[in-house]
């Protein structure tokens, strides 16, 4: 979908069919069952749901173009974040115990973007362009906060002595909680007002579509966003069902349900990524990846935490060895990949191995 020129019938006709499936599936009582009816409700709901993502991310485009770089793309972070916590949490509240559901989807999230999303980037950008530009400064930004953040939500569970394994006390995880939206906060702040000008690169024409969008458009997509929000929130019971059947029908790992929330979540944030890095304005992919990463610690943790505390749900946090691992090498390599400021094939091809190496080892461990 493009932000600019008539919206496109699929921005309006996903949302209303997200909400008309929930109202049918819920007035005839329909669940899902691994059956020839199921798998057919399973496909349209699927199709549904990927539309609706997109629609939602549409209209947050929409209405970026009024507010203008960086707002525009904490905007996407944030309805990506609603959508990511509706998901976490339904899933959290199924039948089948998912306790490590948060911290699988978060470590996907950062591998998929920090090694996946980012390696296609620089490939797609490098092939094209030969080198690549990016802010330095706002880089070590987005990577400093988000080393922090891991750390303390995904790693020194491992290493506190309240409590036994990968888990938080609840004082401990309320105080980690605060901690990770105040440092969030404060890094919205720096990138939005204080230091803007870290994360936009003069050349690459960010902020000149600002203020097109007309008056009406825009309370439309403002509308139409709520809703496709809504439509989403409402079939993730719907999905969660479909996942823990897909699951085990082909007998993969628990974290098979985190990465899958991580593609649902992430994929309209990636093509618009990769279409940036094509348009060579790799400063808007690295913004729109790392961004995505860091909203998913700062927001989704805090936002799961409550609804664990709320509902008595155990919450483990801390990664396996082998991920830690994967984790750090996933943050050693991306310091010297944004450290010159220029990119090429060769770094690209690099995450991609790496991510490589993450799918690999979630069902051969």
């Amino acid at each position: 979908m493009s932000a600019h020129g008539p919206m496109p019938r699929s921005a309006w006709i996903f949302p209303a069919l997200a909400v008309l499936l929930f109202a049918v599936a819920t007035a005839l009582g329909f669940t899902f069952t691994p059956s020839a009816a199921g798998l057919v409700f399973a496909a349209v709901l699927l199709v549904i749901l990927f539309g609706t993502v997109f629609a939602a991310v549409h209209h947050a485009e929409v209405i970026a173009e009024r507010i203008g770089e960086p707002y525009g793309t904490l905007l996407l972070t944030l309805a990506v974040t609603v959508i990511e916590v509706a998901l976490i949490a339904t899933i959290m509240l199924g039948e089948k115990p998912t306790p490590t559901l948060a911290r699988d989807t978060v470590f996907a999230v950062v591998m998929i973007v920090c090694n996946g999303l980012v390696g296609i980037c620089i490939l797609a950008g490098g092939l094209r362009y030969r080198e690549q530009d990016v802010q330095v400064t706002g880089s070590n930004l987005y990577l400093s906060v988000l080393i922090v953040l891991a750390t303390i939500t995904l790693i020194l569970p491992n290493y506190t002595l309240t409590t036994p394994g990968p888990l938080y006390s609840a004082a401990q995880l309320a105080f980690v909680s605060v901690v990770t939206m105040i440092l969030y906060g404060v890094f919205l702040y720096t990138q939005t007002i204080r230091h803007r000008d870290y994360f936009i690169i003069e050349s690459d024409g960010a902020g000149d579509d600002a203020g097109d969008t007309s008056g009406r458009m825009l309370m439309l997509s403002v509308v139409l966003l709520l809703v496709s929000l809504l439509a989403v929130v409402l079939l993730a019971k719907k999905f969660s069902l479909v996942v823990d059947a897909g699951a085990a029908a082909i007998g993969a790992p628990p974290a098979f349900a985190g990465i899958l929330v991580a593609l649902l979540i992430l994929l309209p944030e990636s093509v618009a990524a990769i279409a940036a890095a094509r348009k060579n304005d790799l400063q808007k992919s690295i913004n729109l990846a790392l961004g995505s990463s860091l909203a998913t610690i700062g927001l989704t943790i805090p936002a799961v935490a409550v609804v664990a505390y709320a509902l008595d749900k155990t919450l483990v946090l801390g990664l396996e060895q082998r991920e830690v691992i994967l984790l750090v090498m996933t943050f050693l390599l991306s310091m010297l990949t944004f450290g010159t400021g220029r990119t090429n094939i060769l770094f690209g091809l690099v995450h991609l191995l790496v991510f490589a190496v993450f799918v690999f080892m979630v069902f051969v461990p």
